[in-house]
């Protein structure tokens, strides 16, 4: 008999509580369940469990041994699942956390797009401002932005984020532009909360001076699209993921300050656990997003003058 039936026999012993419950759920019978424990026992010449006439116990060996022993058949069940799913078609239902501004702007219609090349597969979109925790919330992946804490995490790179001093042509009728970041003391600031990706804006001078700036304003929220809009009607300037308000870059309705001082690459990254194998579900979502966003993201090069437009869009993946 296989040494890894053996191990799944003797499992299904103690998790049943005895070797008849056992037989009925593994379909065979009691004497077969039997003789593979007895060959498990003979091979590692060791008693595994303690027999009466009632009900059968683990040794202090068996304990180890189950133990070890369940850890091992659930990798090889994750490594078999795993091999299927490279040839499986993408099917099941898909649950993917994200943040509000880039899900609503950006990702819904990529996921309505997804699921019509993906007919099998059903997606689930939740948008919140804070990381969800993948395992005890129940997704399968979640396209974010912030800083990776998490080493329980995959990461994959999806798209460049970049992100602007910006404010409207009105808001600089009456307010001179910022040449410097210390002139920022001077503007209202609108803010973000909750997400520490905006709390503070990290700027770099050419020289590669980091500059921390926190900045003061009397508008906050927990969401860059409110900033946005605010910004748009004249009453501050806001540091925007360029995401975000590339249109209105794009249409002059927003004018950049500041260019001479670049923020961070920052990065939109695709995380899934790692201790799950990547389904074919996951694995096509994922591909699906980093090949729609891509190096040059579609919103960047919206921005860009026409004639480099056009080059930037022949370039891109089909």
């Amino acid at each position: 008999m296989d040494r890894f039936d053996n191990m799944r026999v003797f499992a299904k012993v103690v998790e049943s509580g005895g070797f008849t419950s056992a037989a009925v759920r593994l379909g065979m019978s009691a004497s077969m369940v039997s003789q593979h424990v007895k060959e498990l026992e003979e091979r590692l010449s060791v008693r595994l469990l303690n027999r009466t006439t009632r009900k059968v116990s683990l040794t202090e060996t068996g304990r180890a041994y189950y133990q070890r022993c369940t850890r091992l058949l659930a990798d090889l069940e994750e490594t078999e699942h795993a091999a299927s799913d490279m040839h499986a078609a993408p099917r099941g239902e898909l649950r993917v956390n994200s943040w509000p501004s880039f899900g609503v702007r950006h990702l819904a219609l990529a996921v309505a797009d997804f699921t019509a090349r993906f007919p099998a597969i059903s997606v689930e979109l939740m948008l919140s401002d804070r990381m969800a925790d993948l395992i005890d919330d129940g997704f399968d992946v979640a396209v974010r932005a912030e800083p990776l804490h998490d080493s329980s995490l995959i990461a994959r790179h999806l798209a460049p984020l970049r992100v602007v001093v910006c404010g409207a042509p009105s808001y600089f009728e009456t307010h001179a532009k910022p040449r410097t970041p210390s002139d920022l003391k001077d503007h209202n600031c609108l803010t973000m909360t909750g997400s520490a990706l905006y709390r503070m804006w990290h700027l770099r001078a050419a020289d590669g001076t980091a500059i921390d700036i926190a900045p003061v304003g009397n508008l906050h929220s927990n969401i860059s699209s409110v900033l946005e809009t605010a910004a748009l009607a004249g009453h501050g300037l806001a540091w925007l993921p360029t995401y975000l308000c590339c249109d209105a870059l794009r249409s002059g309705r927003l004018v950049t300050v500041l260019d001479d001082y670049m923020a961070p690459p920052y990065a939109i990254r695709a995380l899934y656990p790692h201790n799950r194998h990547l389904s074919a579900k996951v694995r096509a979502f994922v591909d699906f997003l980093a090949a729609r966003f891509g190096r040059e993201p579609y919103w960047e090069i919206a921005r860009r003058p026409t004639a480099e437009r056009l080059v930037l869009s022949a370039a891109q993946p089909a």
